[in-house]
């Protein structure tokens, strides 16, 4: 199980403390770094910036909206950033919802698995560099025509040469579909609110997936599963979980519509209808501190690991045993070490236990 670091969203301004946090991340041995975009601060440009400050860490988007850029747009800085980052980028991608897809960005919402499909393809080609970039569309056409164009537009090619053709590419998923889709054409998943009670659920999308996967591709051994969740240790579970209710009402509540929200669906899958139904209400509302109040703590700590270090390190097993294979950390900066020491226990503790059972069997 590898760590990555999760800078998450801005608020007013910068996160505070956040390069010293992503430098002690790569430090302590943390694997990636990634940053968020939703319609405030862009994912690339923090990257750019913190990522000049650093040697080894990756630099994962996490996630860089379909609708924010081209596809064409999308290769362009995910090649540039992977040559001045020496080949450490990752491209991370997401359909977002139809708030931000039509509200800020005023693109169509609609049918998001064939967009990401054509989207994730005229990248491949522009990282490929074999020929032209032409697509047929219907979402992405290259190059336009129609009545309303000069009819002057022909197919280019990047006129530099990417640094690694195969640069990586995940997916952010929710539903069953989109995590077939990410196993078929991508490189890693992006899982949000992941439980690993569903991994069987998850397991099964992943393989139906990679039934249809492109043998040019990565091989599906080499899939990356890469979740982004809260570790807070503390010695009180109620007030660790305190940190994290904020984070599930907003997306529960405020990150979608009544009629179209991935992110409640995924919860709703696990059980928690009745208490999502209070959590919106009160959100939309506009009575923030009362659907922060009525996430369940047992919520909290499906999709987060919370408590005293001792309580992270049994919960760990479950999530090492999972489809997942790099827990993106979301937490304090100061926690960082004690997280680090949290989790190296719990997977040392694994592998001796898994060394005792191979001896006891021989």
């Amino acid at each position: 199980m590898r760590l990555g670091y999760a800078v998450g969203y801005w608020k007013q301004g910068p996160p505070p403390g956040a390069l010293k946090a992503i430098r002690t991340a790569e430090r302590l041995g943390f694997e990636s770094v990634w940053t968020a975009e939703a319609y405030g601060s862009d994912a690339f440009t923090p990257l750019a910036w913190w990522g000049s400050r650093t040697r080894r860490v990756k630099l994962g988007t996490g996630i860089a909206q379909l609708s924010a850029r081209t596809p064409t747009a999308a290769a362009m800085a995910a090649l540039t950033l992977d040559h001045l980052s020496g080949g450490r980028a990752i491209l991370g991608l997401g359909a977002s919802g139809p708030q931000v897809v039509e509200g800020w960005y005023g693109q169509p919402f609609p049918k998001p698995l064939a967009r990401t499909r054509e989207y994730v393809s005229i990248i491949r080609d522009v990282l490929a560099r074999e020929r032209p970039v032409e697509a047929a569309g219907p979402h992405y056409p290259l190059p336009l025509t129609g009545d309303s164009t000069t009819g002057l537009g022909k197919p280019l090619r990047s006129t530099v040469h990417p640094l690694r053709p195969d640069l990586p590419i995940y997916l952010a998923a929710e539903g069953p579909k989109n995590v077939a889709l990410s196993a078929e054409i991508a490189d890693g998943w992006l899982p949000f609110l992941f439980s690993p009670r569903a991994d069987d659920e998850f397991a099964s999308y992943l393989s139906a997936g990679f039934a249809l996967r492109d043998p040019s591709l990565r091989p599906a051994a080499d899939f990356e599963v890469a979740v982004q969740l809260a570790v807070i240790p503390h010695p009180d579970v109620e007030a660790a979980a305190d940190l994290v209710r904020p984070m599930i009402a907003l997306y529960v509540g405020g990150m979608g519509s009544r009629e179209a929200n991935f992110h409640r669906n995924v919860l709703d899958r696990l059980g928690y209808g009745e208490a999502c139904d209070r959590i919106q209400e009160f959100y939309l509302a506009g009575r923030k501190a009362e659907a922060i109040a009525a996430v369940p703590t047992a919520l909290v700590e499906e999709v987060a690991l919370i408590g005293p270090p001792e309580k992270i390190r049994e919960e760990l097993d479950v999530w090492e045993k999972s489809v997942v294979t790099t827990l993106l950390v979301q937490g304090p900066a100061g926690a960082l070490r004690t997280i680090r020491e949290t989790i190296d226990g719990s997977l040392a503790r694994a592998r001796i236990g898994a060394k005792l059972l191979a001896r006891a069997l021989t």
